[in-house]
């Protein structure tokens, strides 16, 4: 039975961040009604992430962006921590072997004119200030330019930052402690462009990063062991040309701040990131250090996990019960995104003597390194990332599946497995067993592999809409593949 209740939205969403919007175009996509409420009155210009990894790199590109968004920025095929050491991104498996350094803003932009486009609606200066929910739906409560007003739905998502007011109203604890404090932020003109397109380090003075706009602007992120102020002291421009030219050994002539602020990064974790029907994405959920760029990027793969469970829960085809693996599946992630970024902002805060001593070691025998950077590389990327797979279930369930070739069957018919997810549903891959899926035609795709003889000839996939796969299965029987469409697809259309 659908949740869809007559004169209400399918799903609210809270917050017009990358992580709101991507999960706003999802479901707008599929059909469903959406309302995006965002308390700002008009779109930030305060970009936080400029790393875009190449698993969000291929969920974009399985909606249609990802060509777009990587001609706004430069692809990085290597990261270089600590002076010497690299992480090599140019040899991981994907149709995106880099970091592509692009604003936050890019992001945004191409995922708000999705969203609209397909029909969801983004309220600006409607602030969150009420929530209830019953066995029906949530009602929240805004306060506007025009007043207070009430917004309901079968469902509702905070995705509402680190300081989400939707996180308070439900009083969901958000565990956790402060990394660093007082750290230093601007955005400014430069005399000399740094030799690297990211130029970071860390000494026993502190720590400092600068990342380009592309536009002739650059950020720069700077903490000073020695000089710790409060968060709303003012931040002088020579300290921070100072601090940069002591870590870096050059400030690259600083000029011209079009703005400056002090922050605290923090490391926190919700216990759950579902009450009832609210749930918690991005930020909301989990923040931690900036160390590694994957703060945006976990917030959007939360929403690119969620978005698929709430179009079947509203399509009244799926248990109640996918719906809760958004908790299991997305939160031993989030703790394993803090425990790597922890980590490495750690390392290169370096205030014992033995952690500074590790910094020293990693960076002498940086060349040696190459299978654990490797596996860095795949970590701080997202692809490593798999979900949990029942007892003796085929190798490949739960994995993250690459960009597969595909045959094509018509004109204009996809090629390639992310273009078939375009469609925003599953899809089955195998030489001969499509004909059985013709029941479920309005949730799947079907396609047959390019190459017939493969090493998947005798494997039939079929692939969640966020390009994991849900159940393989070497020369299954056609009874299995039945029973396995009807447990992730619900029973056959009438």
């Amino acid at each position: 039975m659908s949740d869809k209740q007559p004169g209400a939205d399918d799903v609210l969403v809270v917050g017009a961040g990358p992580t709101g919007l991507l999960l706003a175009g999802d479901l707008a996509s599929a059909g469903l009604r959406v309302t995006v409420l965002e308390k700002r009155a008009a779109e930030s210009n305060l970009t936080r992430a400029f790393a875009v990894h190449a698993r969000t790199l291929e969920q974009l590109d399985a909606r249609g962006l990802a060509d777009d968004l990587v001609a706004t920025g430069t692809p990085l095929g290597s990261l270089r921590l600590f002076g010497r050491l690299r992480v090599e991104l140019d040899q991981l498996p994907t149709r995106f072997p880099f970091v592509l350094i692009t604003p936050q803003s890019q992001t945004e932009r191409l995922l708000h004119e999705r969203a609209v486009k397909a029909g969801a609606s983004v309220l600006r200066g409607a602030e969150v200030t009420g929530l209830r929910q019953d066995g029906r739906g949530v009602t929240l409560t805004t306060a506007g330019p025009d007043g207070p007003r009430e917004h309901r739905a079968a469902y509702a998502v905070g995705a509402d930052g680190v300081r989400s007011t939707v996180r308070d109203l439900l009083g969901i604890p958000f565990p956790g402690e402060s990394v660093v404090d007082s750290v230093l932020l601007a955005d400014v003109r430069l005399e000399r462009e740094p030799a690297d397109l990211l130029t970071a380090g860390a000494t026993e003075a502190g720590f400092a990063f600068l990342a380009p706009f592309g536009d002739g602007w650059y950020r720069v992120i700077a903490w000073d062991r020695h000089h710790q102020l409060p968060e709303d002291a003012p931040v002088a421009l020579p300290h921070l040309a100072e601090l940069t030219r002591t870590v870096l050994g050059e400030d690259f002539g600083l000029h011209d701040p079009r703005w400056m602020s002090r922050f605290h990064s923090d490391e926190r974790q919700v216990p759950s990131y579902r009450s009832g029907r609210v749930f918690l994405a991005g930020d909301a959920a989990h923040c931690h250090s900036p160390a590694g760029g994957q703060g945006m990027n976990t917030g959007l793969q939360d929403a690119a996990n969620l978005s698929w469970k709430l179009v079947a829960a509203l399509r009244g085809w799926a248990p109640d019960a996918l719906l809760d693996t958004y908790q299991t599946e997305r939160h031993p992630v989030g703790r394993a995104v803090l425990r790597s970024s922890g980590a490495l902002i750690r390392v290169a805060l370096a205030h014992s003597a033995p952690t500074r001593a590790l910094r020293t070691a990693l960076t002498s025998v940086a060349d040696h390194l190459g299978p654990v950077t490797r596996i860095g590389a795949r970590q701080v990327s997202g692809l490593s990332v798999r979900y949990p797979a029942p007892p003796h279930a085929h190798p490949l369930t739960g994995r993250r599946l690459p960009d597969l070739r595909l045959a094509v069957d018509r004109p204009g018919g996809p090629a390639r497995l992310y273009e078939a997810l375009r469609a925003g549903r599953a899809v089955l891959i195998s030489n001969d067993e499509l004909a059985v899926a013709a029941p479920w035609a309005g949730r799947l795709v079907t396609a047959a592999p390019a190459d017939p003889h493969g090493k998947l000839r005798d494997t039939v996939l079929l692939v969640r809409p966020d390009g994991y796969a849900a159940w393989a299965a070497v020369d299954p029987t056609q009874g299995e593949l039945l029973s396995a469409l009807t447990e992730w697809l619900g029973r056959p259309e009438e």
